[in-house]
């Protein structure tokens, strides 16, 4: 199997704890700057910042700390993970990220999806009642936008348009992934706007998304595109033991996950259940040497050319962050490597 995979970091910027107690969200911000210089340094590929609008997670705008870290690092790709283009504008975002292209050409990505969580659809004036039809505009919008130098278009809910350039053109084509969770329909729809495909697998086995991946070549195939690229989002954590590891991730995910669940009727999180998805699971937790086994075979089911690790997950110590992305970067990428060219 080839080693050109890709291997990122992804971060909602959630709100860590200090010895004094929780971090402000204008700490945890420039933390996650300090993280993401890390990661160029130690050899990461990505470096994947999440929208949401929520007191759990500091990071609303990922723009300009993107900005930020473009500006700080000289190799490594940043972008979001995801826009929820739905109460975003495209032209916007298009401009926002032909900008960034100015500062790091090459670098700047950008992720569209329809999000996990549904609060800045009333914080942004929408209403859940559009929720196909706003991502569906949208996202054609920008599908133009990324491919054409004059675009028209016309909605319900986007500006009409007869030849309009937006500027500024960015220097290098925009790449735009599509996030899905597990819908069929949604990974057809990213092969007929031709993005390359990021599935967030948060809970199961990661091979039974293997039908979804499938499911993205032969659309390519019959719409008769090349087979772009597949990518996987997941959560986890590098120890220096396995043991170490489960036990430093399990109380701050829980709570994470139980504060989310509330919404949701999710029951609450066990230990047994926490245990039991990362031994047969999407919970990627372990010493460098246990991730990368793991990371490897996830790469191998579902032919990958991009593994993101999602470290940060609750109101964790932030010092185990650092530690966790520089053995990410330093231990776990290269024995990766090495597993994938056997």
């Amino acid at each position: 199997m080839s080693t050109t995979i890709e291997f990122g970091l992804d971060t909602f910027g959630d709100i860590t704890r200090d010895a004094t107690g929780l971090r402000s969200p204008a700490q945890v911000i420039r933390d996650t700057l300090d993280q993401a210089i890390l990661a160029d340094q130690t050899g990461v590929d990505y470096f994947g910042l999440g929208e949401h609008h929520r007191p759990d997670f500091a990071i609303s705008s990922p723009e300009p700390i993107l900005g930020a870290i473009l500006s700080r690092t000289g190799r490594i790709k940043g972008g979001t993970s995801v826009t929820v283009l739905s109460s975003d504008d495209p032209i916007r975002l298009f401009q926002r990220f032909a900008t960034l292209d100015a500062i790091a050409p090459g670098r700047a990505e950008i992720t569209i999806g329809r999000g996990s969580f549904t609060e800045s659809y009333p914080l942004f004036g929408y209403d859940l009642s559009d929720y196909e039809t706003l991502f569906q505009e949208k996202s054609e919008l920008l599908a133009q936008l990324i491919t054409q130098e004059k675009v028209s278009a016309k909605g319900n809910h986007i500006p009409t348009l007869k030849g309009v350039t937006v500027h500024p053109r960015p220097e290098t084509a925009l790449r735009v992934w599509r996030g899905v969770g597990g819908s069929p329909q949604s990974v057809v729809e990213a092969a007929a706007m031709n993005m390359p495909l990021m599935l967030a697998i948060i809970g199961g086995d990661p091979a039974r998304f293997a039908p979804l991946v499938d499911l993205h070549r032969r659309a390519h195939e019959q719409i008769g595109t090349p087979v772009l690229p597949v990518g996987v989002h997941s959560p986890g954590h590098i120890g220096e033991t396995d043991e170490a590891a489960r036990e430093e991730f399990f109380a701050a995910y829980a709570a994470m996950h139980d504060a989310i669940g509330r919404s949701r009727g999710w029951p609450r999180l066990t230990r047994a259940a926490y245990e039991a998805e990362i031994d047969h699971g999407s919970l990627y937790i372990g010493s460098p040497e246990t991730v990368a086994q793991k990371i490897a075979r996830t790469v191998r089911v579902l032919g990958l050319s991009r593994f993101t690790l999602k470290y940060s997950s609750g109101p964790q110590d932030s010092r185990l962050h650092l530690r966790a992305i520089e053995l990410y970067g330093k231990q776990v990428i290269p024995r990766v490597r090495a597993l994938l060219a056997e």
